[in-house]
C-alpha cells in the first residue's frame, strides 16, 4: 500500500471522543484529524506528545481532511492504528501471492457472508468459497515501562465480536471448509503474536479451542514507513 503523497510526520497531542485526534504539524499549526480505530489503542496512545503519521485525503470538503495512520510507541517502535487499512493490506498481500498459505488463484473476495456473520476475505468463488478469512489488526505491544520483548497481543479490549468470529470460524471447519484467522501485526517491534489473555480471557480460550478444531492462525508483520505500508513477513503465534 503506497501513499501518494507520502504520509506526513506530526506530533500527536491527544485522542478524544474516540474518533478524533489533535496534532501539531512541522510548521507549528494545530489541526484535528480523523482517528478510525474503535479499540482502546492501549500502549499506542501514550498520554503525552508523541510522533505520528497522518495521511491527506486531498478532499477539502471532508470535515477532517487528514487521517491518523500510525504512532511512535514505546521503545521507538511504530504501530499502525488505522484499522480501516487492515483488510486492504492483507488482501493486497494475498493477491500478490506473498502469503504462501493463501493461494489466490481461485479468486479473492471481500466481505463474504457465512450464516449471520461476514468474513473479511474469502478464497474461491463468491457464492461458494473454500476458505474464509477473518483479519485482525494487532498493535498491543509493550508499554513504556515494560521490557521490549517483541510480543504483540490481541485484543486490546474485551471483544465479544471477536469471540463470535472464532465460534463461526469453528463452524466453517465443521462444515468441511477451511477457516483462517489472520493477525495483521502493525507493530515494527513485533517478533511474536499472542492472545491477550490478561485483557480478554474468553477470547484466548476460544482461540485455543479454535486451533484445536482445525482453524488456521497466521500472523504477519507489516513494515511501516511514510511511503508505504506492506505485509512483510510471518511471525510465530504463541498459544
Amino acid at each position: 500500500m503506497k501513499f501518494d503523497p507520502p504520509l506526513e510526520r506530526v506530533t500527536l497531542l491527544r485522542r478524544y471522543k474516540r474518533f478524533m485526534a489533535d496534532v501539531v504539524r512541522a510548521d507549528g499549526s494545530e489541526i484535528t484529524v480523523h482517528c478510525p480505530n474503535t479499540g482502546s489503542m492501549k500502549n499506542c496512545v501514550l498520554g503525552e506528545p508523541q510522533q505520528a503519521l497522518i495521511s491527506d485525503s486531498g478532499n477539502p470538503k471532508r470535515k477532517y481532511r487528514h487521517t491518523l495512520e500510525a504512532l511512535q510507541v514505546a521503545h521507538g517502535h511504530w504501530a499502525g492504528v488505522n484499522t480501516s487499512r487492515t483488510n486492504a493490506l492483507v488482501e493486497e498481500a494475498v493477491r500478490a501471492a506473498r502469503v504462501a498459505e493463501l493461494n489466490p488463484q481461485d479468486g479473492v473476495e471481500r466481505e463474504v457472508k457465512y450464516g449471520d456473520s461476514r468474513f473479511d476475505l474469502a478464497l474461491g468463488e463468491r457464492h461458494d468459497p473454500h476458505t474464509f478469512i477473518e483479519v485482525k489488526n494487532v498493535t498491543l505491544g509493550p508499554g513504556p515501562g515494560d521490557s521490549d520483548d517483541g510480543v504483540i497481543a490481541f485484543p486490546d479490549s474485551v471483544t465479544q465480536r471477536g469471540q463470535k468470529h472464532l465460534q463461526t470460524l469453528m463452524k466453517v471447519v465443521a462444515s468441511g471448509k477451511r477457516a483462517v484467522l489472520f493477525f495483521c501485526v502493525q507493530h515494527s517491534g513485533a517478533t511474536t503474536a499472542r492472545p491477550a489473555d490478561e485483557i480478554d480471557a474468553r477470547y484466548g480460550e476460544l482461540l485455543r479451542e479454535a486451533v484445536g478444531a482445525g482453524v488456521d492462525v497466521l500472523a504477519w508483520r507489516v513494515a511501516l514507513s511514510e511511503a508505504e505500508f506492506r505485509v512483510e513477513r510471518p511471525l510465530p503465534v504463541l498459544l
